[in-house]
């Protein structure tokens, strides 16, 4: 990374909840890649209420997260998420951030849920994109194949229905060479699906998988 810095969109993440314990993951994570700033930092996996109250408080990563962008450690600033989107959309609410990084996947777009009122729609997609879209934030989709755990659809389609929605970009997963291959050529010849299909879609998968997914990711914590 030394010789190749302004080569990449360099983007990092910080775990830790204080402010102190943040500026020292982030020095860290500077000399690391030797480098003097990255392009992006975020709170990695805001999950519920008391965590959000942790990184506002006085003392929280998020006092933190303002220093780092005020000093140019990094340039944009922002919070990742997978458990909650109304907890993700409180937050997004009330703070000046620039980006953030939410689970989206055409299975959990359904009804219900454990955040919402009976019947009322309750994703990120229906919840927290809307709030990232009119703030003009930078989006990033993650969880776009919810682990594995949406058997019924190709991964080129839960992948086309992801880069459909109003996002800069997907992150997705590639252990193996053929993955990166394929993943390649679903980005080369790539064309938005349409309305009436990603709806289609997201219906069929939601009822077989939006209450199970939910309760997955509301205790899945990320390495």
């Amino acid at each position: 990374m030394k010789t190749r810095r302004k080569e990449v969109f360099l983007a990092t993440k910080l775990r830790p909840r204080t402010y102190d314990e943040a500026m020292r993951a982030m020095e860290g994570c500077l000399a690391r890649l030797q480098t003097d700033h990255v392009d992006l930092v975020h709170i990695h996996g805001l999950e519920g209420v008391e965590d959000l109250a942790a990184i506002e408080a006085p003392d929280g990563v998020l006092k933190a997260l303002y220093r780092i962008r005020e000093e140019k450690m990094a340039r944009f600033i922002g919070v990742t998420c997978h458990c909650d989107p109304q907890i993700l959309k409180t937050l997004l609410e009330r703070h000046d951030l620039d980006s953030t990084q939410m689970a989206l996947n055409a299975a959990r777009v359904g009804s219900g849920g454990p955040s919402g009122r009976r019947g009322a729609p309750v994703s990120f997609e229906t919840v927290a994109l809307p709030v990232a879209r009119r703030k003009g934030m930078g989006i990033t989709a993650m969880k776009v194949f919810a682990q594995d755990r949406i058997p019924e659809a190709s991964p080129a389609e839960l992948v086309r229905y992801v880069m459909s929605l109003p996002v800069a970009c997907a992150v997705i997963g590639m252990p193996k060479l053929e993955f990166l291959e394929e993943n390649l050529r679903l980005a080369k010849s790539f064309r938005p699906m349409p309305a009436a299909e990603m709806k289609q879609l997201a219906e069929r998968l939601s009822q077989a998988h939006k209450a199970e997914l939910d309760r997955y990711f509301a205790r899945h914590r990320d390495a």
